[in-house]
Order: structure tokens, then sequence, then C-alpha cells
């Protein structure tokens, strides 16, 4: 008998509250994708290229865990408190027909527990499903393939999130009971009362909301300026001014509500009565509205930055080397090495890269070149700061390299690009392409196309074509800020006697496309590693682009979604416990001759508004605060990128618009439900 009562009551207090239940599920899910990320297959590819950083990376784990269980803790004490609150008269009903409270605690006690147990058994399984796709999907977009995969369920996932989930809910639960415990029959037989606030003169109100727009548009500035970057006294006050503008505003927004309800004066309907039933939301609880914002606005900022750079990195690979060869020795006995090695076969092509220093005849590398036609052309566009990073750099430049015409021809050729032509007299640019963005690209473009003369080491050259940015070797065998590519014969003047043979090599399409290109090369380096010979993968620089795509997307995302929990159930829920301590008033409504579907447009009005000022406030802070993360955290070669990567972040901002257009869809549907409970005009006494 009290099994089945404690069963029947759980799962009509999961009826009632589907919105909280929800939540508690989206975070069992988000507590085991995060805490299972140590076991997919990405993070064993990256623990072998990028070990140190990968390491940094998971010892935040348990901080981020640790972070989030304490937020969670106090949407869990609230959403708690609402639900004995509403049952407030039923409880106090069980101990008026003689139930000793501790029996009464007792059955609260198991009925948490036992819809703890039903989230958890809904929420694990959900979340080890996902977590497989999110895997596999994210082993096939970076090339290991789906027979690469491996399923794996991280049963130290699944402890650490039902552990946790079971802590924070049970010290939520012994902390109201203590308040419950101490409460009378009678306190528990009347309704909450509604509780006069304090009025303060309206100019305050209005100096409220004055003074919070103007910290926040300071705030703004800061942000997308980039001073809040250089240093943390600046960050600090930033912040500050952020969320102290925040709290103000929504103190001075019952000025706004009070002009709103002023002007439905005369008007059919009930638009009075939703403003000032809004008006008092607002006004009763700034606070808690204040901090929703602030969480849906580090949400949207953590979505749409962290979404648009992962999918960034994932579409801006110019990919064209698998592999680089050195062989100090004798550089020409490299394909032979291959061959004897039975990996000829495994590759497409395999030619030679000639890197040299540039001579000087003053034995000062920082006299091997003059560019002083080329500075002049420069100069002339000095008051961009495209011209003035460049004239800067050119001016400056010590160590100049030349790369052979020969074989970077052949990396052009394997990328699928027509190849460079050159005259014994004629030289092209080289620039990296991470230092070279399109600002700069299109100036030195413009000056190449004139033509310009430079003195290489004594010899004459003319610069022709456009910068040349592909990388002569794989990522981290060689970075080069500037070089020229000149013909065979002329590198065979210029360059120094000890310049370096490079191999590159491309791997067969078909052992690719067979296998995937992870594993390909993982297999490559296998049989490599058996043999004395030095070579560089795609996988370094991969694994670098890989690590920025886990960090930005699993922990931001991972935030964003806590964070948008949290935020929704709390706005949620402070209506729908704001509507229940108001419910006299429906019946009001209801002897005054009011429909049923009048009150609930007027609900449903009241509903759309509390959720719209987080919002709204929120979604115009995320404009900058995106803004000002890209110019925090964007790589230098990103940079210039921030149009493509704002339209994906809008893209992301609208999807969750939908999402919360969702919320409040849960908690529309919960308000007319109560609603209709309050349609029977009687005595209440």
């Amino acid at each position: 008998m009290f099994f089945n009562l404690v069963r029947r009551n759980s799962k009509r207090n999961r009826r009632e509250n589907g919105l909280f239940f929800f939540s508690l599920l989206a975070a069992i899910v988000a507590f085991y994708i995060i805490l299972s990320l140590p076991n997919q297959d990405i993070m064993g590819f990256l623990r072998e290229m990028e070990s140190g950083a990968v390491d940094r990376l998971l010892s935040l784990i348990p901080a981020f865990y640790a972070v989030t269980l304490f937020i969670l803790f106090f949407l869990i004490y609230f959403a708690s408190r609402y639900q004995l609150e509403r049952r407030s008269h039923e409880l106090g009903m069980y101990l008026m027909m003689g139930m000793r409270r501790t029996k009464l605690l007792t059955m609260l006690l198991a009925e948490d527990l036992w819809s703890s147990l039903v989230s958890i058994v809904v929420g694990i399984p959900v979340a080890i499903l996902l977590s497989e796709v999110i895997s596999l999907v994210t082993a096939r977009a970076v090339g290991m393939g789906i027979l690469g995969h491996q399923s794996a369920v991280s049963l130290s996932a699944v402890f650490w999130t039902i552990a946790g989930f079971v802590l924070i809910k049970l010290a939520a639960f012994l902390l109201l009971s203590g308040k419950f415990a101490s409460k009378e029959i009678g306190a528990l037989l009347s309704p909450t009362p509604e509780g006069a606030k304090r009025q303060r003169p309206a100019v305050l109100y209005r100096i409220a909301l004055a003074l919070g727009v103007l910290l926040l548009a300071a705030a703004y500035l800061l942000a997308i300026s980039g001073e809040a970057w250089y240093s943390l006294a600046v960050m600090g006050i930033t912040l500050a001014f952020g969320i102290a503008g925040t709290l103000l505003l929504f103190y001075g927004l019952r000025t706004v509500l009070g002009m709103l309800a002023q002007r439905q004066s005369g008007k059919s309907g009930l638009g009075v009565f939703t403003f000032r039933q809004l008006q008092e939301n607002v006004i009763g609880q700034p606070l808690s509205l204040a901090v929703s914002s602030l969480l849906i606005l580090a949400a949207l900022c953590c979505f749409g930055c962290g979404a648009s750079m992962t999918l960034y990195y994932g579409s801006n690979d110019t990919h064209t080397l698998d592999y680089t060869f050195q062989n100090s020795e004798n550089p020409s006995e490299l394909p032979e090495k291959l061959k004897s090695a039975g990996l000829e076969e495994y590759f497409a092509s395999v030619f030679d890269m000639r890197i040299g220093q540039m001579r000087s005849e003053s034995n000062d590398p920082a006299e091997a070149i003059h560019m002083d036609e080329m500075l002049a052309l420069i100069e002339q566009q000095a008051d961009s700061s495209a011209g003035s990073d460049l004239l800067d750099a050119y001016s400056n430049i010590d160590n100049p390299y030349v790369i052979s015409l020969l074989g970077y021809n052949q990396l052009l050729a394997a990328a699928g690009e027509p190849p460079i032509t050159l005259n014994n007299n004629q030289a092209a640019l080289y620039g990296y392409d991470s230092f070279t963005n399109r600002e700069k690209a299109e100036l030195i473009n413009y000056v190449l196309s004139q033509e310009p003369e430079i003195v290489a080491n004594g010899e004459r050259l003319q610069l022709t074509g456009t910068i040349q940015t592909r990388n002569p070797v794989t990522d981290r065998a060689i970075t080069l800020y500037f070089a020229l590519i000149v013909p065979d014969e002329t590198f065979d003047r210029l360059a120094e006697e000890t310049y370096t043979h490079y191999w590159d090599a491309t791997l067969s399409p078909g052992f690719v496309q067979e296998n995937g290109r992870m594993q390909a090369i993982q297999q490559i380096n296998h049989k490599l590693d058996a043999t004395d010979i030095h070579y560089e993968s795609y996988l370094q620089s991969m694994g670098r682009q890989l690590f920025y795509q886990v960090a930005s997307s699993y922990l931001t995302l991972y935030l964003a979604v806590i964070f948008l929990i949290i935020a929704n159930t709390v706005i949620g829920m402070q209506f729908l416990t704001q509507q229940r301590k108001t419910g006299r008033r429906y019946r009001t409504l209801v002897r005054l001759g009011s429909h049923y579907e009048a009150i609930c447009l007027s609900a449903n009005r009241q509903i759309r508004w509390f959720f719209a000022l987080p919002i709204v406030v929120a979604a115009v802070g995320s404009v900058f605060g995106v803004r000002a993360l890209f110019s925090g955290f964007l790589p230098p070669d990103l940079a210039e990128n921030i149009p493509g990567l704002y339209r994906i972040a809008f893209v992301i901002l609208f999807l969750l618009c939908v999402v919360e257009y969702g919320y409040m869809l849960v908690v529309t549907r919960a308000s007319s439900k109560y609603i209709l409970t309050r349609m029977e005009a009687g005595r209440e006494e």
C-alpha cells in the first residue's frame, strides 16, 4: 500500500512538473557525455598527437563537473521547494488524517528516490546512445572512418553521473525536509501568502533603468574593442559592469511595464490585468530574472562561439601533403628506402622539395635581400592596418629563404592547382597562410601586379604572379614566414650549400578511401617506425586542429546546455510558482465573468513576456559577447573570418530561439491546466 502510494505520487509529480523532469534528464545526458570524453575515439587519437594538451583538457573535466553539480543543486532545491509548496495542502491533509511526520518524510524521500531512479533509468541509456552517435559522427568527420570507431560504455562516467545526481538530490531534500518539518499543520493547509513588496519612489526605478543601460553599453564597448583582454583588471571591470547593469536593468523594468499597463486602460480584455501581473512578477524577483538572463547570455555565447569555431575548424582544412621525409645523410636514397620497406605502393606521389637559406655576400643574412621598390609600393598603402603591418614585417626580414620551383609545382599539382611559370630572372613570393590574411594578400597581390624588382644576393629578380601560401612541407617540419620561389637554376645560385632536402608524399587515394585518412596514416606510421626513416605526418597538424575542435565544442557546448537548462527551468518554475500564489485572482476573474479562453490568453501573454524579458536582454548581449570571444580566442589566421563565423553563430542562435519557444510551450501547457482547476467559482473559506 505504502509503495503504491509512493509510486502514484511520483508519477503524478513527473506528469504535473514535466519541465523539471526533462531538465533533469538533459542534465544527466550532459553529465555522462562530458565524463565519458576520455573514452571517446577522438581523445585516444589526440593523446598520441597532443598528449600534453589533452591531459590538461581532461584535467579540467572534474572541475567542470563539480561546478555544474554546485549550480544544479540550487536548481533542484528551488524546483523541489516549488513541488512541496504546490502539495502543501495535500501534505497537511496527510497529517490531519493521522500520518506521523516521520512517515510523511519517509514517503517524500521515497518519492524523490523513485523519481531519481526513473530519471537515471531513462537518462543513462539515452546518454550512452547520444555519446555513441557523437563519437561516431566525430570519427567519420575527421577521417577515422566507421570501421575505425570502437563502441565503449564508460562505467566510471555512469557511476559518477549517478553518484553526483543522487547526491545533490538528497542534499536538496534534506535541507527542504528540515524547513518542512518545522511547519505547523495550519500553515500547510493555508495558501502561501503572496507577500507585499515595498514600493520605492518611481524616480529611483527610472534612474536604475538608465544606469543599467549605461553600464551595459560600457561593458559591451569594452568587450568588443578588445580592451577587456589586455589585463585582468579591465576584464574584471567589464564583467562587473555587465552584471551590475543587468541587475539594475531588471530592477528598473517595472517602470516600463507600468507604462505598458497604463496604455491598456480603456481597452477590452484583460490587458491591464496581464501587465499588472507581469509587473508584480518582475517586481517580486528581479534578482532571479537577472541571473537567469546572465545564464542565458553565457549559454548563447558558448553555443555561438563554440559551434561556429568548431564548424570553421572542420571546414578550413587546406590539407595537401600526408608526409614529409628527411634524410640528412643521403637525400637521394629516400625513395629507395621506401621501396625496400615495402611502402612504395601506399603512396600516390613522392617528390623532392628543396628549401634553403639565402646566401649573402657579406655573410650577414639580413643583407641577403633588398626590396626597396616593393617597400615603396607598400608604403603608398601604409595608412591601412594591413599596409603598416606588411611594411614593418618586410622591412625586417633577417633570414630569407628560397624554394625550388620544380618541387613547389609538384606540390601544386598534388593540390590540383595550376603550376607557376617563371623565367630565370623572375621569382614568386611565398607567405605562410596563418600570417597572411585576406586583406594582406590582396595588398601583396596588388604590389606584385606592378612586378617590382628586388635584389637577392646581388642578383636582380622580378617578382610576378600572386602570393603563394600552400605550405611546402607538413605543418610541424618547418614554418616559413617569407620565402622566394625561384627556378631550380636560380635556386642553385641563391641557396646556401647546406640547404635541406625534404621529400613530400601523398597517400594513394584508394588506400585512404578504404581505411579513412586517420587510420591510413596511423598504419603507415607504424610501418615507418620500424625503419630508420625520419618523418613528419599530417597527423601532427591535424592533431592540433582537432584539439581546438574538441576543446571549443565539447566544453563550450556542455556549459551552454547546463546554463540553458538551469535558466529556462528557473524562469518557468518561477512563473508557475507565482501563478499559484495568486491563484485566488483567477477565481475572482471567473466570478466577474471571464471565460477560460480569455484567462488562458492573458496567462500566455504573461508567459511570453516573462520569458522574453531575460531572453531579449541576453540575445542583445550575446551579439557583443560572441564578438568579444572571437576577439579574445581566435588565432590570427581566423581573425579575418569573423563575418563568416558570425553567420554560423546567428544560425545557432536561431536554433536556440526554437528551444526557448519549446520551453514556453511547456510552461503554457502547465499554466492552462492550473487555470482549469481555478474555473470553479466556489466559496473559499
